[in-house]
């Protein structure tokens, strides 16, 4: 047997820190051999759906990503094959048609709010990661990013909050922590936890003699 590719996964709610957590690992170790997953880019493609239709999609239930794709593709990544990563544009609400080639690396990290819920995905990853941060800073950063960055009105944020993201949150993401090695609170600002992130990752490498 060859070897393979670490795998990290990194979870945790809307407005969480995740992917604050997963680019301070990535810069870490850029000038390795790694690479970013993100598991929004592989939301179903709903091109054969109305726009109306489209229109329903709930992004934060686990029937709306392509699990079976983002494994095929992690499989072969983890062959050392490249991939041809799927783009999701949110404005037609389905998968665009350019794609990203992306080739293999020595370390992935597999980063989006459901990443631990498939049993298919945990079974490939070295390092589970759970992102835990209070609810409401969750939601005072989710206010503030899709306010400012995505232009939408508190009004509409916050009705999106109540009726989808918690009920969502607490039925099928925070119940996956139980699955993490690791829970890291707070996200980003968790400078200690992602030093000790840093240094295990360092470790795992040196042991396939990556580094």
């Amino acid at each position: 047997m060859g070897k393979k590719p670490v795998v990290i996964g990194v979870a945790g709610g809307s407005g969480s820190g995740k992917t604050s957590v997963a680019r301070a690992i990535y810069e870490h170790f850029q000038g390795h051999s790694i690479l970013m997953l993100e598991q929004d880019y592989y939301y179903k493609d709903q091109s054969h759906l109305p726009f109306e239709e489209r229109l329903k999609t709930n992004y934060d239930h686990p029937l709306a990503f392509d699990n079976d794709l983002l494994i095929e593709h992690l499989q072969k990544l983890l062959n050392y094959e490249p991939i041809e990563k799927p783009v999701y544009d949110y404005t037609l609400h389905t998968r665009a048609d350019e794609v990203i080639r992306v080739a293999p690396k020595d370390v992935i990290i597999l980063e989006g709010i459901l990443v631990l819920e498939d049993e298919r995905l945990r079974n490939l990853m070295d390092i589970k990661v759970y992102v835990d941060t209070d609810a409401d800073i969750r939601i005072i950063r989710r206010l503030l990013r899709d306010i400012n960055e995505r232009g939408r009105t508190l009004e509409s944020v916050i009705e999106q909050y109540v009726s989808v993201v918690r009920p969502m949150h607490n039925q099928f993401i925070e119940p996956t922590k139980r699955y993490a090695d690791i829970i890291i609170p707070e996200g980003g600002h968790n400078h200690v936890a992602i030093d000790l992130m840093v240094t295990k990752i360092q470790t795992i490498l040196e042991q396939k003699s990556f580094l």
